[in-house]
C-alpha cells in the first residue's frame, strides 16, 4: 500500500500539532515546488532522503507483448530517484 498526500499530512498533524488545513497547504506546496523544480531540469536533493533528477529517455524501438508487433517508443523524460546512504542503510537493517 501507498502513502497518499490525505496519509502524509494526517502523520505531520499528528506528529506536529499544527492545524490540519496548514499541513495539507503546506504538503501541496512541498510536491508543487518539487515538481516545478523537476520540470526545470534541477534536481532535488533532499538531505538524509535521496535525490530526484529529471532524465531524457531517448526514442526507442520496442514490442507489443501481446502481439510481438513492432513498434516505436517515442522519447520522455522520466523522473529517477536515488536514496541517500544513510536511508539505504535505514531501510536494510529493518528501520532499526
Amino acid at each position: 500500500m501507498a502513502m497518499t498526500r490525505k496519509e502524509l499530512a494526517a502523520v505531520l498533524i499528528e506528529r506536529a500539532g499544527f492545524e490540519a488545513g496548514k499541513i495539507a497547504e503546506f504538503v501541496n506546496q512541498v510536491f508543487e515546488i518539487m515538481k516545478e523544480a523537476l520540470e526545470k531540469g534541477e534536481k532535488v536533493k533532499i538531505p538524509g532522503f535521496g535525490i530526484f533528477t529529471l532524465r531524457e529517455k531517448a526514442a526507442r524501438a520496442g514490442r507489443k507483448p501481446r502481439s510481438g508487433e513492432r513498434m516505436q517508443i517515442s522519447a520522455r523524460r522520466v523522473v529517477t530517484f536515488k536514496p541517500s546512504g544513510m536511508l539505504r542503510k535505514t531501510l536494510n537493517r529493518g528501520g532499526k
